[in-house]
């Protein structure tokens, strides 16, 4: 192992873009210093499949759940088979559960309700979230703000992680105030991310998470091409440069911060 301990707590490995070196990516994964990937469901079914993946690999954690582009055929019933798959070993998380304007792929009440009936099946299991929020900072933060004030015990203090930040300052500011983690992936290293990096220097080191969001959003130097954990590295680096501090700090802190959110059992961290 080479580098630094990271968490990448947000890759879709079991996409197809990986079908055919999955095992190699994961293999660079563990050689340059990740402990842990944890890779969250779009659909149901795709919840199956992350599942057995994470049962398949030890360093891959899985999180379950519909995300809001997946929910134009959401039915109550499909929470029920959440609930199940929830139980399996590895499960860390409910998501990624949200809401996105930007495609029209699901009216917006519709991803309300699947949204706000995951929201409530994260509180009965005590699983955290993974909140996808694209284009509607404003509804997705004030569903969040109605669920966490009915939370008890333990995760009304680590309820979950925005993840892949890319709403304003502002934004960050409130979820932090509802005790939510902020995640940051690949953007951070392009060179119009300014606003993107005020948010990395304000917000306190031990709410701060690195993610991939593998396939998409590859760092720089690598952008425009499939991204994948082993890069999670670089946005650790660019984190430290616009906080003036070290890369095995922000790995340090992150991967801390990481396991205390999901509950991951990390001997190296």
């Amino acid at each position: 192992m080479t580098g630094p301990l990271l968490v990448d707590t947000h890759c879709h490995l079991d996409f197809e873009r990986y079908d055919e070196d999955r095992p190699s990516v994961i293999s660079r994964a563990r050689d340059a210093g990740l402990v842990a990937i944890i890779n969250p469901a779009i659909d149901v079914k795709n919840s199956v499949v992350v599942c057995d993946l994470a049962a398949a690999e030890d360093l891959v954690y899985a999180a379950v759940g519909i995300h809001p582009n997946s929910t134009a055929s959401f039915e109550p019933g499909q929470v029920e088979v959440i609930r199940a798959l929830a139980g399996r070993d590895k499960v860390v998380a409910i998501g990624e559960i949200g809401l996105d304007y930007y495609r029209d792929w699901s009216p917006p009440p519709q991803q309300r309700r699947a949204f706000e009936a995951q929201l409530a099946l994260a509180a009965e299991l005590g699983l955290p979230v993974i909140i996808h929020n694209r284009e509607a900072s404003d509804d997705v933060l004030d569903v969040l703000a109605a669920w966490v004030n009915g939370l008890v015990g333990p995760l009304s203090e680590r309820p979950g992680v925005l993840h892949s930040f890319s709403a304003p300052p502002e934004a960050a500011q409130r979820a932090l105030e509802l005790g939510f983690y902020i995640g940051i992936t690949g953007p951070v290293t392009f060179k119009k991310a300014g606003a993107l990096r005020q948010v990395v220097a304000e917000v306190p080191a031990d709410r701060l998470l690195v993610e991939t969001d593998g396939p998409f959003l590859t760092p720089h130097p690598f952008r425009g091409k499939r991204n994948e954990p082993a890069y999670v590295s670089y946005v650790a680096d660019r984190i430290a440069a616009v906080r003036q501090t070290t890369l095995d700090a922000v790995a340090r802190q992150t991967s801390a911060n990481a396991a205390r959110l999901f509950g991951l059992r990390l001997e190296e961290v």
